[in-house]
């Protein structure tokens, strides 16, 4: 899977920027996240900070340190950042010693990713945070795939998970501190004119007790 993916990527890294953050949909996505990492690092004053699956360096500005598997991404990346430590690797092979981090975030990534690899993700991220380090990821809600029976075609954005099951894979070794949705309204298919009355909805249905049933779910985990 990691080939196919690298291919995928360094094929698609020079168009991707605006083929992906663009459009109504990706630049709602793209401010969403942002939001909540403002939120987290707004804590750090300083520390290491990975992200994990930089590709062309979107949030690169939050982090001190990027990785991703794609090189054609990552040269990318490099040029808008030439400052920053970037390599090669996956996120099942982050290239830094352990206890290196004091925050990971991986955002748009575990999506692609089987349970498999979502484990051992799980797994070199703890080796590589230090104690009572901070791991930021996303991922596609199950709950509301299967209200809306979505199905992937192949590997892209088939991975899903509920908080039952993100529970269950982290309870030995991580500490659940918060999570909240993504996208529950469409709002990246409503008229310009009326969008910003539905985000202030669809914020607080994304923090609600309905928040699994948005399209994404963000979440941090602490180190035990």
């Amino acid at each position: 899977m990691n080939e196919e993916i690298k291919q995928y990527y360094n094929d698609l890294a020079s168009s991707y920027d605006s083929n992906r953050f663009e459009n109504s949909y990706g630049k709602y996505i793209d401010n969403q996240e942002r939001v909540f990492l403002k939120d987290f690092l707004s804590k750090i004053t300083a520390g290491k900070i990975l992200d994990l699956g930089c590709g062309t360096g979107r949030f690169l500005d939050f982090a001190n340190f990027g990785v991703d598997i794609s090189p054609n991404m990552i040269e990318i990346a490099k040029s808008k950042f030439p400052e920053k430590e970037i390599k090669e690797g996956s996120v099942s092979a982050i290239p830094f010693q352990d206890y290196f981090f004091d925050a990971i975030f991986s955002l748009h990534v575990i999506m692609h990713l089987n349970k498999e690899i979502t484990e051992a993700f799980l797994e070199e991220s703890h080796k590589k945070l230090n104690a009572n380090g901070t791991l930021i990821f996303d991922f596609p809600s199950k709950k509301r795939r299967r209200t809306t029976q979505y199905n992937a075609g192949n590997w892209h954005a088939a991975n899903q998970f509920s908080i039952e099951e993100i529970l269950q894979m982290t309870k030995t070794n991580w500490i659940l501190k918060k999570y909240h949705g993504i996208l529950f309204i469409p709002i990246h298919r409503l008229p310009s004119s009326i969008r910003s009355f539905f985000i202030k909805i669809d914020n607080f249905l994304c923090r609600s007790f309905l928040k699994e049933y948005a399209s994404y779910v963000i979440i941090e985990l602490e180190k035990k």
